[in-house]
């Protein structure tokens, strides 16, 4: 009897030989290479009806792409053609790993605005975070480590997208009227513009506000119900285009007598960026400066950087997969292959597009090869249309940004989260106020320990019911745990109990904890229901664990083989109870009723 208790109680371990031959079997299937490659997926089966479809979603994807990849450039602190470097080989490498195909990848406004505080020192940092942080995103991605993601709530991840919006904004509404402006920072930016705004350049000023009405109409125009949808659909997808178009037509006829009436973008270096191994040292004003002392310049954004690049390709991915699944840690390796590629052709951090993935998916792609034409589009820009982005009005860039960084505070998910549960502002308010006032990176970080103090408080206070019953007669103080119990929650359970029976004004001689909803429990745990067995003896109180989990009981029982008798399984609670009080003990089943 003693043996059947022994092998029931037994931990069961799991068997290395066997994970390590299933592990050895995966990585020899070739659907392990397909899933690393999911270009060997869809390439096979790719029909020639998809090309046109997949050429003109490409297309209208670059028209969106070079005005924001300039602008962006802008945002970063580098000169503009390093957003145009930034925005074509992510397209190239994603045909290869990416397993979406509506998602585009470039520089986007947060990337930009987070590597703009080093960026500005040399554009030699921007390159060598667009390598570490691929490097890292890579790892984590071949590590499976996807499942990361989970931890950062959408409260979290709203906060921080709203306040970088409203940063980014912020800068560019200096430019947007004409001034400029010291700083980029959120205060900074409106201090300088309210002081400076009887000097504001007027031409600067109107075509600023034009281009930023014309966009925001523009992207209503895709509604509109009469005529032809889809002339109307490719019209509002086109409105970056027009507006840069228009601008920079404006701004090259009115500066034919040799005045230029608006601040223009200046000269772009022209030609392609050349092929090489990314910067691991630099030299700022003379002086070297070694890889050492530039990972300490940039600091906690190494960390920062691949998380935000994570979040935003794997949120963009899950809202674009139209009921397919989402392999979070492929994903990432694709993103990390085009940060590492990226930085071979002088790229800041790259990550997943909103805005150009949307704009992807309205135009119809079939498939990742859409890329290529994107890719093309800002190779042919780089080496023809340089000279032209000479005479692009600053006011036009930001007019852009701030269209698309409307579009991203959405104020209605406060009030959603408002009517659904309002605890859930408490980590978006600590997230949105620290990256607005003190910095975008310890922002989120902020975010992630309030997610974190809720997860370690569920964890610590369990849901733990304990009330007084009288069955068969006796009265006992039934405890019903509603959730797992781990090391955080065992002292709670304990001092629950204890509590609970100090308050009652009659005596309880029995207390019944239900282990339905125990499903494991550790060390910590047993010991602390081995002290509560003790403490309840004290009080001239029993104590039966009733209907748990065999392997949660085993760990009790292992530790302390003289307490399984408090253990009782299957029988009902009457039972249970009236064979307690009666001393009966059922001796034909020890994994039953257990030995009294």
């Amino acid at each position: 009897m003693r043996a059947d208790e022994d092998n029931l109680y037994r931990e069961q371990l799991p068997n290395v030989s066997s994970l390590l031959a299933d592990g050895g079997s995966k990585l020899c299937r070739p659907s392990t290479i397909t899933n690393k490659f999911p270009i060997l997926k869809w390439l096979p089966r790719y029909r020639m009806e998809y090309l046109l479809q997949d050429f003109i979603a490409g297309f209208t994807v670059g028209l969106t792409t070079i005005p924001q990849a300039i602008a962006y450039g802008v945002v970063a602190g580098l000169e503009p053609q390093y957003g145009l470097y930034s925005a074509f080989m992510g397209c190239f490498t994603y045909i290869v790993f990416g397993s979406c195909k509506d998602v585009t990848i470039a520089t986007t406004a947060i990337m930009a605005l987070m590597v703009n505080q080093y960026a500005t020192i040399s554009p030699d940092y921007a390159v060598l975070v667009c390598f570490l942080a691929g490097s890292i995103i890579l790892v984590l991605g071949l590590l499976n480590l996807g499942v990361l993601v989970r931890f950062i709530s959408i409260p979290v991840i709203t906060g921080f997208t709203m306040s970088a919006a409203v940063t980014i904004g912020s800068a560019q509404i200096n430019n947007l009227v004409g001034l400029t402006s010291p700083s980029n920072d959120l205060l900074p930016a409106w201090k300088n513009f309210f002081s400076h705004l009887p000097s504001l350049r007027v031409w600067d000023a109107l075509l600023g506000v034009v281009s930023l009405i014309f966009l925001l109409l523009m992207k209503k125009v895709k509604d509109i119900k009469w005529g032809n949808r889809i002339f109307w659909k490719y019209l509002s997808l086109s409105r970056n285009a027009l507006t840069v178009i228009f601008g920079t037509f404006l701004a090259y006829i009115l500066s034919r007598d040799g005045n230029q009436p608006f601040r223009v973008t200046g000269n772009i270096t022209a030609g392609l960026p050349p092929f090489r191994l990314p910067p691991f040292s630099t030299t700022v004003d003379g002086e070297y400066v070694s890889f050492g002392d530039m990972i300490s310049t940039i600091g906690a954004s190494l960390g920062s950087i691949p998380l935000i690049s994570i979040l935003e390709i794997v949120a963009i991915s899950k809202a674009f997969s139209k009921g397919k699944i989402v392999d979070a840690s492929q994903e990432m390796v694709a993103l990390g292959m085009c940060n590492i590629m990226g930085s071979f052709v002088l790229s800041m951090p790259v990550t997943g597009s909103f805005t150009r993935t949307a704009v992807n998916n309205a135009s119809g792609v079939k498939t990742p090869l859409g890329g290529a034409v994107t890719g093309a589009l800002v190779l042919m820009a780089l080496a023809f249309l340089t000279q032209t982005f000479y005479y692009i009005p600053k006011t036009t860039l930001a007019s852009i940004i701030i269209a698309a960084m409307i579009s991203l505070v959405e104020l209605h998910k406060i009030s959603d989260m408002w009517k659904s549960k309002k605890r859930d502002l408490f980590p978006f308010v600590a997230t949105i106020i620290p990256c607005l006032f003190w910095s975008l990176e310890y922002g989120i970080l902020c975010g992630i320990g309030a997610n974190l103090v809720y997860i370690l408080y569920s964890s610590a206070r369990p849901q733990v019911l304990i009330k007084q019953e009288k069955i068969n007669g006796y009265e006992i103080a039934l405890v019903d745990v509603k959730q797992k119990l781990d090391y955080a929650s065992a002292e709670y359970l304990k001092e629950k109990v204890v509590r609970f029976l100090n308050h009652q004004h009659e005596e309880i001689r029995l207390v019944v904890i239900k282990g339905e909803e125990i499903n494991s429990i550790d060390y910590t745990v047993a010991m602390n229901i081995i002290s509560l067995k003790s403490d309840l003896e004290t009080l001239h109180t029993d104590v039966i664990c009733w209907n748990w989990n065999v392997a949660s009981a085993g760990v009790v029982c292992r530790l302390n083989p003289e307490v399984r008798n408090i253990f009782k399984f299957d029988y009902s609670l009457e039972e249970v109870v009236a064979a307690h009080f009666n001393g009966i003990s059922n001796t034909t089943s020890t994994v039953t009723l257990g030995n009294e």
